[in-house]
């Protein structure tokens, strides 16, 4: 029995001189990226309607809107609209990011359906 313990304490100090040849190299810190702020507000409703004001002044107000990307990471954006009274989205337009603002493309189309004439802003 001596024996055995006196064979356990030597491997037991075996194995703790093992650990202690060289030390654990320190970790590298890591820095986290700081997450890309969106060049312009994703259109919104309001947003959109200001937009068509905007760019088609004499065209009737919009009423409702909903615009989603066109695609990942594209920089237009498609819209689905009603204008007046209307409250179903019986129209249809795109907004593209230009020079940090939304605005409409094909505007000259887009406001000659709506009884309007174009202003470039």
């Amino acid at each position: 029995m001596k024996k055995l313990a006196v064979v356990l304490s030597l491997a037991t100090l075996a194995l703790a001189a093992c650990g202690q040849g060289e030390p654990e190299p320190a970790p590298t810190p890591t820095v986290a990226a700081a997450p890309a702020e969106p060049a312009l507000p994703p259109p919104n409703e309001g947003l959109f309607a200001q937009v068509f004001a905007k760019t088609c002044p004499d065209a009737e107000k919009v009423a409702t809107s909903v615009c989603k990307r066109a695609g990942m990471g594209s920089d237009t954006v498609d819209c689905e609209f009603g204008v007046g009274e209307d409250e179903n989205l019986r129209h249809k337009a795109s907004l593209m990011a230009e020079n940090g603002e939304w605005k409409l493309v094909d505007a000259a189309t887009i406001c000659a359906e709506h009884n309007s004439h174009h202003v470039d802003s």
